[in-house]
């Protein structure tokens, strides 16, 4: 268990929920606080890499792809079984509460909560990904007394921490794309190079013929600048 350094005060792990992408606008009339803190969490780093090779030929170095999204796994223990001597809520209620919070859909906003996970040096913003729940000692009437919650969240960064994190602005490093969809040539060419002039320069290093006309998921290639010395 982990306390609070400044006044010895154990620190409950906590999930808040926020309403926009960016986490700015949160609702604090939503939150679960773990009942027991984890023994250990897991955090899952995966990078993905293009597979594709010419038939019959002898497998090539591993060429980058994307970062996957970074993946969280934690355990929560509920224990109910001296609720009915103190007035607190039965384990199937917190369960119920954890669900609200982590995986209940907003019909309004057409999503689920983006999520915040806080725990001492813990801060991982993210969206469930998906929990399993196990029920392990029942009352005589089957109403539980016990329960394991398993859950995956996935890491959420938004556009523009992502670009600030990745450092993707360089212009002076070869950069490869997966074109997403509505992406356009001179945009990206801004984006990377910090000047859109240089999208008719990308054209021609990827063979295009028309560079208005962009497939997603079709793979391009953003040569460095080239300095000249005067």
């Amino acid at each position: 268990m982990s306390a609070n350094a400044t006044n010895g005060k154990l620190e409950k792990l906590l999930i808040e929920v926020f309403d926009d992408e960016k986490f700015a606008k949160q609702n604090k009339g939503l939150s679960f606080k773990a009942m027991f803190n984890p023994n250990k969490y897991n955090l899952k780093y995966e990078i993905e890499y293009d597979k594709k090779q010419a038939s019959g030929s002898s497998p090539s170095a591993p060429k980058f792809s994307n970062m996957k999204q970074q993946e969280l796994s934690l355990e929560f223990f509920l224990d109910g079984t001296g609720v009915e001597d103190d007035g607190k809520k039965f384990v199937d209620e917190r369960v119920d509460e954890f669900l609200k919070v982590a995986y209940n859909y907003d019909g309004k906003k057409h999503k689920n909560n983006y999520l915040r996970i806080s725990w001492s040096y813990l801060i991982f913003d993210c969206v469930l990904k998906d929990a399993d729940i196990s029920f392990t000692l029942f009352r005589s009437d089957g109403r539980p007394l016990r329960a394991k919650i398993t859950a995956k969240f996935l890491g959420f960064v938004n556009e523009e921490l992502r670009k600030k994190k990745e450092k993707k602005q360089s212009p002076d490093i070869t950069h490869a794309r997966i074109i997403k969809d509505a992406e356009n040539l001179p945009l990206l060419a801004f984006d990377i190079y910090e000047n859109n002039q240089y999208y008719i320069d990308v054209a021609k290093a990827n063979g295009l013929v028309n560079f208005r006309k962009l497939s997603t998921g079709q793979s391009l290639v953003f040569p460095p600048l080239i300095q000249e010395s005067n």
